[in-house]
């Protein structure tokens, strides 16, 4: 008797390359939703990536039309209890902020719709360049539930009114806007997508990785503190970044008019 092969595709595909690690959320035919083992996938990914020296970059992209529509409203319809419920958004909000804590910088490749949950999601990345068809929404108040965690992320990248409006209302704005407003770095045509996000990733791979890890670092930390105490830590840091291989080689060849070659440490 024969047993069938699992045809399941995995939720998230990754793929590295020349220190560049790709996560793509695999599930195009419902918009790459957010639902429990979608984000479960995603985390084991990003823990795994962020003990990994090697890889200096991430890069988080979508399969098919949509980026991510955020979470899976029929899956959280269907399991309409607190505990499910609260531990669903607790465990979306760690995956969100292992983003941040992940030594490496992680670049959102938005070709299409982000919406609620995935609206999150690309305000969480550290970088992120979209295609000029993009466009992003906090859609939840249309269906009578406030973006209470996308909110976060998205206070934290635009204005408080801009964010308001867009978490008040659940319009859409395009990339354009989005670029403005300082939810995306880049937008490009659909086309050259993929060549501008890696042209930003090579100008972080040219760099040192100690120096890019402990800045990252400093920078959401130094982020929720008062401005003296900001001040004290980030000259902690630079006392400490001053001290590494990496910045006395680096200023070493500066000086010296060379190639600079970084030691890692």
């Amino acid at each position: 008797m024969n047993t069938p092969s699992s045809t399941i595709e995995p939720y998230v595909l990754r793929v590295d390359e020349a220190g560049v690690s790709t996560l793509t959320l695999n599930r195009g035919s419902q918009f790459n939703a957010l639902s429990q083992a979608m984000i479960v996938a995603l985390q084991k990914e990003l823990d795994a990536i962020a003990a990994d020296p090697a890889l200096r970059v991430v890069v988080i992209a979508g399969a098919g039309k949509a980026f991510c529509a955020g979470h899976d409203l029929k899956e959280m319809r269907a399991n309409h209890d607190r505990a499910f419920l609260h531990e669903l958004f607790r465990s979306c909000g760690r995956m969100m902020m292992s983003l941040t804590r992940m030594p490496q910088p992680v670049i959102a490749r938005v070709q299409g719709i982000a919406t609620a949950a995935g609206c999150q999601l690309v305000s969480m990345c550290d970088l992120a360049v979209a295609a000029d068809s993009a466009r992003f929404a906090t859609s939840g108040i249309n269906v009578g539930l406030f973006c209470a965690t996308p909110a976060v992320g998205l206070s934290r990248n635009l204005g408080r009114k801009q964010a308001l409006e867009m978490l008040l209302t659940g319009d859409f704005i395009d990339a354009r806007t989005a670029l403005q407003q300082g939810l995306v770095n880049r937008v490009v045509a659909s086309d050259a997508l993929d060549a501008e996000v890696g042209l930003l990733a090579r100008a972080i791979l040219a760099k040192s990785s100690v120096a890019v890890g402990m800045g990252k670092q400093m920078f959401y930390r130094q982020l929720e503190m008062g401005l003296e105490a900001a001040y004290q830590y980030a000259s902690e840091v630079m006392t400490c970044n001053m001290m590494t291989e990496d910045a006395g080689e680096g200023i070493d060849a500066f000086i010296a008019k060379r190639q600079v070659s970084w030691k890692g440490r």
